[in-house]
C-alpha cells in the first residue's frame, strides 16, 4: 500500500511559517521513526513525502531523509514559480535521487498569483517535461487553477486535499463546481488526503461521505489517489483513524480492484513510482 501524501519536519530549522506554538499536536519534530510503527500497522510499505515549506532548503532536507530512508519513494518538492532561475532549478531537482514532483504552496497566496505570467511560463515548463505536479489550493483559488490548467495543455497534475473544502457543514456549490471543472481537465489527479482536518474536531464519516462521494464520482477510481496528509492529520485525528476512513467510505463505492487502485496503483503510476 501507498500513502502518496505525508510529511516531515525539523521545527528549530524555521522555514515552516505556518507552523506556531499554538499547533500543540504538530509543533515536535516528526521523522521516520515516528511514522514507521504506524505504517506498519496500517499495511502502508511506500510513502511520497511532500514539502512544507516554501524554501528549497527544506526540499534538500527532504531529499536527504529520503536517501536515507527505504519506504520513501519520492520527495516532492518546491522550487520559486516566479523565480527566473526556475527552468534551471527543475533541471537540478530532476537529476535528484528520489525527486518525483513539485509543489507550489498556492493556498498561502492570493488566487491573483495564478495568473501571474510569470507563473503561467513555469507551468508551461512543467507540463512540457511533463513534471508531476501537486495543486495545494482553497476553494477560492478554483476558479483561477481551472482556467490555467485549461491553458496547459499536457499537464500531468493533481489536486491535493481536494482542495481543502469547509466540511463542518453542507457542500458549497462554488467547490462543488471547481471539483467538477477541475475533473473535467485530462487526466488531471485528485489526493483524497486532507479530510478531517477540514471537517472539525468532531467530525463524522457522515459529515465527510457527500465531499467524498462528489469527488468520486467527479474523478472516477482510475484517478483517485490516497494520502495520510500524516502529521496535520493529527490534529483531528489519529494515523489508523485516517487509513480506516478512506478505506471505509470508498470501500462503500468500490470493489476490491478499483481500491487497489487507489490504495496503491493509481500513485505509483503518477509519480512514476515503482512497488517496493
Amino acid at each position: 500500500m501507498l500513502d502518496a501524501h505525508q510529511h516531515f519536519w525539523k521545527v528549530s530549522r524555521g522555514d515552516y511559517g505556518w507552523m506556531s506554538p499554538d499547533l500543540t499536536a504538530l509543533y515536535r519534530d516528526f521523522g521516520p521513526g515516528d511514522l514507521e510503527p504506524l505504517m506498519r500497522a496500517a499495511g502502508i510499505t511506500q510513502t511520497v513525502l511532500v514539502q512544507a515549506a516554501e524554501t528549497l532548503a527544506e526540499t534538500d532536507f527532504l531529499l536527504d531523509i529520503a536517501a536515507k530512508t527505504d519506504f520513501v519513494a519520492g520527495v516532492v518538492g518546491w522550487i520559486d514559480m516566479l523565480g527566473a532561475d526556475f527552468a534551471a532549478r527543475l533541471d537540478h531537482y530532476t537529476a535528484q535521487p528520489k525527486w518525483v514532483g513539485l509543489r507550489p504552496m498556492l493556498q498561502e497566496h492570493e488566487p491573483s498569483l495564478i495568473a501571474d505570467p510569470r507563473f503561467r511560463a513555469s507551468l508551461a515548463e512543467v507540463a512540457r517535461r511533463g513534471t508531476p505536479f501537486d495543486i495545494l489550493t482553497f476553494p477560492r483559488h478554483l476558479p483561477g487553477m481551472v482556467d490555467a490548467l485549461r491553458a496547459t495543455p499536457g499537464i500531468h497534475a493533481i489536486l491535493d486535499h481536494i482542495s481543502k473544502p469547509d466540511m463542518t457543514g453542507p457542500v458549497d456549490e462554488a467547490w462543488a463546481k471547481g471539483i467538477r471543472a477541475l475533473a473535467a481537465v485530462p487526466g488531471l489527479h485528485c489526493k483524497i488526503s486532507g479530510l478531517v482536518t477540514e471537517a472539525g474536531a468532531d467530525w463524522t464519516p457522515d459529515r465527510i461521505r457527500p465531499f467524498v462521494t462528489l469527488v468520486a464520482e467527479a474523478f472516477g477510481p482510475g484517478r483517485l489517489v490516497f494520502g495520510s496528509d500524516w502529521p496535520v492529520c493529527t490534529l483531528a485525528a489519529s494515523h489508523g483513524q485516517v487509513v480506516d476512513l478512506a478505506r471505509d467510505l470508498l470501500g462503500s463505492l468500490y470493489g476490491p480492484e478499483a481500491m487497489q487502485g487507489i490504495m496503491q496503483d493509481n500513485g505509483l503510476r503518477f509519480y512514476r513510482l515503482k512497488k517496493d
